[in-house]
């Protein structure tokens, strides 16, 4: 049980959280004594991405860079494809009683990058190609500080009134700054870092608590938000629809008989283009839609996408792992010169 409380711990912290900010919303909301949008727009997503370029391995990077069919797959896939096939879903759910926020944050999950974390952990523990996953990760989040924002406006059409300019120029400063600057550290501390291995998966989640803290805060603390059970539940059984969909789709794509892709590279393709970014997700959110009374139950479905995205793709590990591992078998018999005959 302790063991399972270990691995789990990120979900219920969630669970946590969200429980805390419904008991006392004051404390974390915009104006209170947390002070978010100062601790938490600023200081905690540049934590988080200072975290990242310290932890990213620069030569794993460099040399997964040439495989670049396997990265125009994941990019496309990701920010194409995704968000398109959401928006059309979404014009069958909007005849529905289903809340229009969620289903508007539904459309915000399509257009978020992949994430810097958990598609690479479940490749390495399938034994796929990890190098080529870090890439991905990495890239996509730097495509979707540009991309994302784009897709936002968009699908959702979130007026003229959303400010270009700051956006980006506050994303540069608290993602692709950090991010460089812990890149930068790393070269003159990493023997350091390779003999202590820092947790850097729990800092970078722990900090993520603290946003979604905040962010539901907010949410509380608004009398005119009312979620109904209905909604919620729909939304939960979809999001495992969606992932369990794309998944196959991009097993059977990346599978095909013309394929050039190996098996450890589909189990980094399946992983990297059907998972979403909460780490910068939720602060994209927080900038893009700033000042929206709705902005937590927009974040609603992105919250639930992370640790389904983790909980499935743990779920699937034995299998994939076993399926690759015959594959490679296969694909070694038939590559194996046949014995002359003897006449």
């Amino acid at each position: 049980l302790l063991e399972r409380l270990r691995k789990e711990w990120f979900i219920l912290g969630i669970v946590l959280v969200i429980a805390v900010a419904r008991l006392e919303p004051g404390v974390g909301v915009k104006g209170g004594p947390l002070k978010p949008e100062i601790t938490i727009t600023y200081i905690a997503v540049s934590a988080i991405f200072f975290n990242s370029g310290l932890s990213l391995k620069t030569e794993e990077l460099t040399s997964a860079l040439m495989h670049v069919k396997l990265h125009l797959f994941v990019q496309i896939f990701t920010l194409v494809f995704f968000p398109t096939a959401i928006w059309v879903f979404l014009q069958l759910l909007s005849i529905t009683p289903i809340n229009e926020w969620l289903l508007k944050g539904l459309q915000t999950v399509g257009c978020m990058p992949p994430p810097v974390s958990s598609a690479v952990i479940l490749t390495k523990a399938v034994g796929g190609n990890e190098a080529a996953a870090i890439f991905n990760s990495a890239f996509g989040s730097f495509l979707g500080i540009v991309i994302t924002p784009l897709l936002l406006l968009l699908f959702l059409g979130s007026s003229s009134s959303v400010p270009f300019t700051s956006i980006f120029s506050q994303l540069f400063m608290t993602v692709v700054v950090p991010l460089i600057i812990g890149q930068i550290v790393r070269r003159y501390i990493k023997d350091w870092l390779e003999r202590k291995k820092p947790p850097f998966g729990a800092i970078s989640s722990c900090v993520l608590l603290m946003i979604i803290y905040t962010t539901f805060c907010d949410t509380f603390a608004n009398p005119n938000i009312d979620l109904d059970k209905f909604s919620l539940i729909i939304i939960v059984f979809i999001i495992f629809s969606i992932q369990m969909s794309f998944m196959f789709l991009t097993f059977l794509f990346s599978t095909r008989n013309n394929s050039t892709f190996t098996p450890a590279d589909t189990v980094a393709i399946v992983f990297c283009s059907t998972h979403k970014s909460l780490t910068l997700g939720i602060p994209m959110l927080k900038i893009v839609f700033a000042g929206y009374e709705h902005l937590s139950l927009i974040s609603v479905p992105l919250l639930i996408y992370h640790p389904a995205q983790i909980l499935l793709g743990s779920l699937l590990v034995p299998t994939i792992k076993s399926w690759m591992v015959s594959r490679q078998k296969a694909l070694k018999l038939t590559r194996q010169p046949k014995a002359p005959v003897k006449v």
